[in-house]
């Protein structure tokens, strides 16, 4: 069954601009040289290469920032989840053409033993959330 993924919050994000947000949903704000210090240096990046990326991010709307005297404090505007949440929703449109049996059998063909315990879990505890809300949908309409 092919359905429509609804579109979550948080703009599309390159490889490379995910590497530069990992740093601030792990450790918050930070300057601009504390994120060169981070990643920068490890990838041979230059110090404007790590300022241009902020720049674009600012102007994507994934990073806001503070100016503190001369200095810049820069944060993610969206938590891990939320941007997590929109690249896969708009991955499994792209790719799979937003149908979830397809995105998901790939993935679990590919997962371990115990990977798969895990997931029975995830589906139990969803199922059950979601009677509950089914549950509390009827029980308003009778």
């Amino acid at each position: 069954m092919v359905r429509n993924v609804r579109p979550l919050g948080g703009p599309k994000l390159s490889e490379l601009e995910w590497e530069i947000m990992k740093p601030f949903w792990e450790s918050g704000a930070m300057a601009a040289r504390d994120l060169y210090a981070r990643v920068g240096e490890q990838r041979q990046w230059s110090y404007k290469t790590v300022k241009t990326m902020l720049a674009r991010l600012v102007q994507k709307g994934a990073l806001k920032y503070e100016q503190i005297g001369n200095s810049y404090l820069y944060e993610a505007a969206y938590d891990r989840d939320v941007m997590t949440r929109a690249a896969a929703s708009s991955f499994v449109e792209r790719v799979f053409d937003g149908a979830l049996t397809p995105f998901l059998a790939f993935f679990a063909e590919r997962a371990t033993p115990e990977e798969l315990a895990v997931i029975r879990q995830e589906f139990k505890r969803i199922e059950s959330k979601q009677g509950r809300k089914r549950g509390k949908r009827n029980a308003q309409s009778d």
